[in-house]
Formats: structure tokens, C-alpha cells, sequence
């Protein structure tokens, strides 16, 4: 007997499921490498900046007052979705 509709249907519902899963570890993955790659520019350009690490802090404190903007700590920035470019 030939395979019935709901079967190849639930056969494909599978397939997708998988092809999902596989997507989303990638995703997982390249979010990783780009906070990775965002960080590695951050150092670029503090190192750049000829600042010592003692006086680091209270440049970073100057610029914050000055912004006016409170800078997240990394565990509430992770959990937020990035915008699509």
C-alpha cells in the first residue's frame, strides 16, 4: 500500500523541524562570533586611544555623563534581540 497523505505530510513536518533546528544553532553561533568580533573592535579602539588602564574607567564615566545614556551591562544587551540591518 502507498504511503498515505498524513504520513508524508508528518515525513516532511520533520523535515522541517530539523532544517529549523539547524538554523537556529547557526544563528546561535553567528551571534556569538559578532558579539566576539564587536568586542574585538572595542579593544581596537581603546587600545588606540593611548589611555591608561587606570584612567580608563573615568573617561568611560566622562562620556557616559556627557551622553546623557546609560550603557547596559552585557547580560541585558544578550538577551535583546539585534535589529536587522
Amino acid at each position: 500500500m502507498a504511503t498515505s497523505k498524513s504520513a508524508k505530510i508528518k515525513a516532511e513536518m520533520e523535515k522541517v523541524r530539523a532544517k529549523i533546528a539547524d538554523q537556529q544553532a547557526k544563528l546561535k553561533e553567528l551571534e556569538q562570533k559578532h558579539r566576539e568580533a564587536e568586542n574585538e573592535e572595542i579593544v581596537d579602539i581603546v587600545r588606540g586611544m593611548s589611555v591608561s588602564l587606570s584612567d580608563l574607567p573615568g573617561l568611560l564615566q566622562a562620556v557616559k555623563a556627557a551622553s546623557g545614556q546609560s550603557v547596559p551591562k552585557a547580560e541585558e544587551t544578550s538577551n535583546k534581540e539585534e535589529p536587522v540591518e
